[in-house]
Order: C-alpha cells, then sequence, then structure tokens
C-alpha cells in the first residue's frame, strides 16, 4: 500500500491510499480518484517525505493520521444540517452535564420546571430513561467532537 498526499484544483489537501503507484495512476486517469472536500476530480499529487519506519520497540506518542475518502455533496448537506440542529440545541436548551439523566426525571415528574436541556448520558441511563416513557434523543456526534 502507498499513501499519496494529494490537492485538488481548488487547494483542497487530503490523502489517498493506493494499492501501489500503478494503481493511483489508472485511477487518476479514469476519473476516480476525487477531493475529499469538495469532489473535484482535477486532483495532483504533493510532493511528500519518504515514510520511513520506526522501530518496532520504540514508543510513538505521536497521534494518528485519519485517512478521509470523497465526500458526497449529500453528506455534507447532512453534516451541515446536523451542525445547525445541534447549534440550535445549544442556543435554546441548558446544558446540564453530566447530570441530564437526573434533570429529565425531574422534568419529566414535574419536580422542576419544564424546559429543554441537553448533556451527557451513559448508554444505560438513556436507555433507563426511555424504558420510564422520558423522551430523549441522541444529539449525533460530529468529526470535531472528537478533536
Amino acid at each position: 500500500m502507498i499513501r499519496y498526499d494529494l490537492t485538488c484544483d481548488k487547494g483542497h489537501g487530503f490523502d489517498g491510499w493506493f494499492r501501489d503507484s500503478a494503481a493511483y495512476d489508472a485511477q487518476e486517469a479514469r476519473g476516480l480518484v476525487a477531493c475529499a472536500v469538495c469532489g473535484s476530480v482535477k486532483v495532483e499529487k504533493q510532493l511528500m517525505a519518504p515514510g520511513i519506519p520506526a522501530k518496532g520497540n520504540k514508543k510513538v506518542d505521536a497521534p494518528k493520521q485519519l485517512v478521509a475518502g470523497p465526500v458526497d455533496p449529500r453528506l455534507a448537506a447532512m453534516m451541515q444540517m446536523v451542525r445547525e440542529m445541534r447549534k440550535h440545541v445549544a442556543e435554546n436548551a441548558e446544558y446540564v452535564g453530566e447530570n441530564f439523566a437526573e434533570e429529565a426525571r425531574k422534568i419529566h415528574y414535574e419536580e422542576t420546571e419544564q424546559r429543554g436541556i441537553y448533556g451527557e448520558a451513559t448508554p444505560d441511563d438513556a436507555k433507563a430513561l426511555i424504558e420510564e416513557g422520558i423522551a430523549v434523543h441522541p444529539l449525533p456526534r460530529l468529526p470535531e467532537d472528537g478533536n
């Protein structure tokens, strides 16, 4: 396998993995190599330093690089809608952090005022809330949430 740093004609940088350089050339010639950001098929390889493997017994603390494939425009539109939904929740609901399950129960059993809340809950807590008939909905995670 070989990894290439690639750039499209719009200046977006991304990388791609190929069986060998001939596989890259064949896919690029057929228009199968597309920008992971905008979908452009006008892609060029970038100058790269050679990959020299580290000693097998040496601990490496560097973060691992992630590889992204081409982004479907429909996926990009969906991700934008998820971002807008999460922004709406943050602007219109109270963040209660790890107290989410407790606060959701208080609201459901009318021990406190009705209001929109969001926060964190374990899968077990979320399942218990649903079993109690408390309406909860997970907020989808975004790629940037892991950073």
